[in-house]
């Protein structure tokens, strides 16, 4: 029998003279009386300022529904929509591309620092066809913040499957991704590349090799 999905915990960070906090508290607790969450717990960071310290916190409301942590004012659909994908395979890769589009690529690099396995959303984006250009930079951008660390490594398999994706942009970006993850586990991906029906997969995957000293 299948198990019903576990709600998620929330927690909120309010002011006192916050003009859209009340707004958020009020959505969190009609998922709470819903059994969409758990448990709620709000913290007035005027009598806990410790609180907004300890998170980083800068601006409020900040509401974190499981794992996903929401800066500014949230409509309860929103709300909705975080608590319903929290711990669903589905909850990272979702939360990852609201957060390249709206700029927050550096949101992305900390709490892939905090858990490596979860640069595994960014290879569930870049299998999508869908994925805008803007998205694709995002991904890249943060792989090249990571070049020369052994974080992103976790992404090799993934990407080295996405190399023979039908879509001959992805194949390009996999095989690019790769070269910025770098180390000895990419070379037989990039060398299967070398015989890839596109001139820039082709391309990318022989200047990576020849930069490696691999081919």
């Amino acid at each position: 029998m299948n198990q019903p999905p576990v709600a998620p915990d929330a927690q909120l960070l309010l002011a006192p003279a916050c003009p859209h906090c009340p707004a958020v508290l009020e959505g969190l607790a009609g998922l709470v009386k819903e059994g969409v969450i758990g448990r709620l717990e709000v913290v007035n960071i005027a009598l806990h300022p410790e609180q907004a310290a300890a998170l980083e916190v800068r601006t409020v409301p900040w509401t974190r529904i499981g794992e996903f942590e929401l800066e500014g004012v949230q409509t309860p659909g929103e709300l909705r929509r975080w608590a319903e994908f929290s711990g669903t395979l589905r909850g990272m890769p979702e939360f990852f591309l609201h957060l390249l589009r709206n700029g927050r690529r550096d949101k992305v690099e900390a709490m892939a620092r905090q858990q490596p396995q979860r640069l595994l959303a960014l290879v569930t984006l870049l299998a999508e066809a869908e994925s805008s250009m803007a998205v694709r930079l995002g991904i890249g951008a943060v792989l090249e913040e990571f070049q020369g660390d052994s974080i992103a490594e976790v992404m090799i398999p993934g990407l080295g499957e996405l190399t023979r994706h039908a879509d001959a942009l992805t194949r390009a970006d996999a095989c690019h991704y790769l070269s910025l993850i770098g180390g000895e586990a990419i070379v037989p991906y990039l060398k299967d590349c070398l015989a890839d029906e596109s001139v820039e997969v082709r391309e990318i995957a022989a200047e990576t090799l020849a930069d490696m000293g691999a081919q």
